[in-house]
């Protein structure tokens, strides 16, 4: 965990959920079609890629506002439990429902199965509000993450046109499907960062990208194509790559043992997130988030990245230059 003087420090972080959910996870001795299943009580979580985010920099230590949208009961109940972790919550109203996602995990093949449903449809005005809302609580030098699916009715060029709106702040973009596809177009302004797990970075590429050099030129090529600043390709067991200014980089993910993947990736923004508004440079940002993703398979459900096991895991966290 951080200092409090660290924390005083930090720039500011917003994180940016448009389509959050209530998590439930639970387990059933095994998943099978046609059987009425007896689950185990279930873990209630916040989810939401941006919300993640926002609640893995909080529990190792930092600190992050989480602009998100709720709306209905299920969005009274999710706010809830932000307000329980302690959450500094900026809430505006979402266009409809907020939705829900669950997990079962197999307990005699831990085989994981998410269900996840689909949130409400956005205007451009809603979109454009919603900006505006950014705009005005963030400093010019703030980081913005935009993690998690895009809500429904933000077509491809959305990234464009927040980047474009909220000028000199600094967009860290992980997201995936069409919005990710368009990204990869190099329209521009393009956000600082853009992170992508190994089967999008395939898909994109059109390649096996089967070791670690593959992935880390593919990330590179995309780099200097003016996508992002700074592109990180995960993978997986195999740690992370990062093409940036400060040249091509490798983090090692540290830890074998896995209970649950939920939240590993936002664990990782979250801890590089952290690491960059502390002022660390990109590439200890890459092994603070790679310590971070590391300690969030440790947890059950979605409990995220736990303080004790990232203090355990960053120091075996290694960072090689290629």
């Amino acid at each position: 965990m951080v200092a409090a003087n660290e924390r005083l420090s930090m720039s500011q972080v917003l994180t940016v959920t448009l389509n959050p959910a209530l998590d439930l996870a639970t387990s059933a001795l095994t998943v099978k079609p046609g059987l009425k299943l007896r689950c185990t009580e279930p873990t209630v979580e916040p989810g939401g890629g941006g919300v993640n985010v926002a609640r893995a920099i909080t529990q190792l230590g930092g600190k992050a506002r989480a602009l998100v949208a709720l709306s209905g009961p299920t969005g009274a109940a999710l706010e809830r439990e932000l307000h329980a972790r302690h959450l500094d919550v900026l809430r505006i109203e979402g266009p409809g429902e907020t939705r829900q996602s669950f997990a079962v995990t197999d307990a005699t093949s831990s085989d994981q199965y998410r269900f996840v449903l689909p949130g409400p449809a956005w205007s451009t005005a809603q979109l454009d509000a919603m900006l505006d809302t950014i705009d005005a609580q963030c400093e010019p030098d703030a980081f913005v993450v935009l993690s998690g699916s895009m809500p429904p009715g933000a077509a491809p060029g959305f990234v464009t046109r927040a980047c474009i709106h909220l000028g000199t702040r600094r967009v860290i973009l992980d997201t995936s499907g069409e919005h990710l596809e368009h990204q990869a177009t190099a329209p521009q302004p393009a956000p600082y960062v853009l992170r992508m797990d190994s089967a999008e970075a395939k898909a994109l590429s059109g390649q096996g990208l089967e070791t670690r050099a593959e992935s880390v030129g593919f990330a590179e090529d995309l780099r200097k194509r003016g996508v992002a600043e700074i592109v990180i390709i995960a993978r997986g067991k195999d740690g992370s790559v990062m093409a940036g200014p400060d040249g091509l980089w490798h983090t090692s993910a540290a830890n074998d043992v896995v209970v649950s993947a939920i939240g590993a990736g936002d664990s990782f923004v979250g801890g590089f997130t952290m690491a960059l508004a502390q002022g660390h440079p990109a590439p200890e940002a890459l092994r603070r988030g790679a310590a971070a993703a590391a300690a969030a398979v440790m947890s059950p459900g979605t409990q995220l990245c736990l303080p004790g096991d990232y203090e355990l895991l960053l120091p075996r966290t290694s960072l090689t230059r290629f």
